[in-house]
């Protein structure tokens, strides 16, 4: 009998912390810069500690590499999520920013929203 009867490779977690992108005078995104990422961490955290595979291992868990706040960022983030296999993401932020340019809009991945307004 095979050690794990699953087959094909455990599902990834992506978390994508999204973040109001406007810059300027009012240093609105720089401002939210830290808090955005202690919330990634904080969930990736969470998930290792708490969620296991059935072989026993904790979950494996990607955070991008930036704030997400524009396109460019999004598809960086898209990238690196499609290189590590990731196949939930969780959107992430301490703010307003639902707009199209920073949600999951990969229509194969699940996806959750843990946000505040």
């Amino acid at each position: 009998m095979a050690k794990s009867r699953y087959i094909g490779e455990y599902p990834v977690i992506g978390i994508r912390p999204i973040i109001d992108g406007r810059r300027g005078p009012m240093k609105l995104r720089e401002s939210l810069e830290d808090q955005t990422m202690e919330l990634a961490l904080a969930a990736k955290k969470l998930f290792e500690e708490n969620l296991y595979y059935s072989n026993g291992e904790p979950v494996k868990v990607v955070i991008a590499d930036t704030s997400i706040g524009r396109v460019p960022e999004a598809a960086a983030c898209a990238d690196k999520f499609k290189r590590e296999g990731v196949d939930i993401t969780l959107s992430v932020t301490p703010c307003w920013c639902y707009g199209s340019e920073t949600m999951d809009m990969d229509p194969n991945t699940i996806k959750g929203v843990w946000g505040f307004n």
